[in-house]
């Protein structure tokens, strides 16, 4: 007879899988970090399989623990939805969903409403990380990038944005092409990913103005909303990313005072892990998600101005 390893040692497996740690699984468990590692080693011993290496205070994944871990995962998500409907719950589903810092300070935490509304009740949990994002040791069912990161999972291009000089009103009227290095610029510092993105550098290169050190005058962000707020207050000339500025150009707040643009050198794409392209929500959420991506990028405002060029 075929010997099939416990539920509780596959549940101690998986937690401690996704923590990356005994302690952790142990407390997620309300169990001794002693009755976790000894459940595993159960399971270990069953199946003749070494799933962990252990190092230091942490495990890392072997290549068979690498295999079982999505699915099991997916499996106890499944559990754990059927025990609260047969407890009479109301069933709500969870999405862990996964977006740049930038993207998750406002411009995704003001919109999501509109998902609720359109789909019901469901707990969201929104992060804003920068890659790369762990997907199963934190069950993200959906992660927004720029740039395709993620190639072992099934990743599709979006759309790809743009820059434009943005600046309240009260800037525009004075603004010349020539004469924009001599005003309040504001720079957005990207960090490690910065060889990804137009500078002003880029974009002066682009127009074909000659420059002096005074391009790198100015005030410096490191995030695109905080540009962008920047320059909503009246403090300088932001180049800010067509899905972030795109509202405020429609409703009045920013203008666009020179129409020279340039196109990122990269899409935005979405990563589903094949745990999660399964359930409803999931793929309800990708359909909104790439419909509001492409709603901003493509926004009149910022196609018909860069068409006139």
């Amino acid at each position: 007879m075929i010997a099939f390893p416990s539920l509780r040692g596959l549940q101690a497996f998986e937690a401690a899988a996704r923590a990356g740690s005994i302690a952790a699984a142990a407390e997620e468990l309300s169990i001794s970090a002693a009755a976790v590692s000894q459940l595993i080693r159960t399971i270990e011993d069953q199946m003749g399989r070494k799933l962990f290496h252990r190092v230091n205070r942490r495990v890392v994944l072997t290549e068979a623990g690498v295999e079982m871990l999505p699915r099991l995962t997916m499996a106890f998500q499944e559990i754990g939805s059927v025990s609260r409907e047969l407890a009479g719950d109301a069933f709500r589903p969870r999405l862990v969903v996964s977006v740049p810092p930038s993207m998750a300070m406002g411009w995704l935490s003001q919109r999501l409403a509109g998902f609720v509304a359109s789909h019901g009740a469901v707990d969201i949990s929104l992060r804003g990380d920068d890659d790369p994002v762990p997907f199963d040791r934190e069950l993200i069912d959906i992660r927004l990038s720029y740039g395709p990161h993620y190639r072992d999972h099934p990743t599709e291009d979006l759309v790809r944005d743009a820059v434009y000089p943005v600046c309240a009103p009260g800037f525009a009227d004075a603004i010349k092409p020539e004469g924009l290095a001599g005003l309040p610029l504001i720079h957005t510092d990207w960090g490690p990913t910065g060889a990804s993105f137009p500078s002003w550098r880029n974009w002066f290169e682009a127009a074909g103005i000659e420059l002096g050190r005074a391009v790198q005058r100015g005030l410096s962000a490191n995030s695109s909303r905080a540009a962008l707020d920047l320059a909503i207050s009246g403090l300088g000339v932001a180049l800010a990313q067509g899905i972030y500025c795109a509202e405020a150009l429609e409703d009045g707040r920013l203008v666009r005072p020179l129409a020279q643009a340039l196109q990122l050198r990269q899409p935005y794409c979405l990563t589903i892990p094949e745990r999660s392209a399964r359930r409803d929500v999931v793929a309800a959420f990708r359909q909104w998600l790439i419909e509001e991506c492409v709603r901003a990028v493509k926004s009149p405002v910022l196609v018909e101005s860069r068409d006139g060029q």
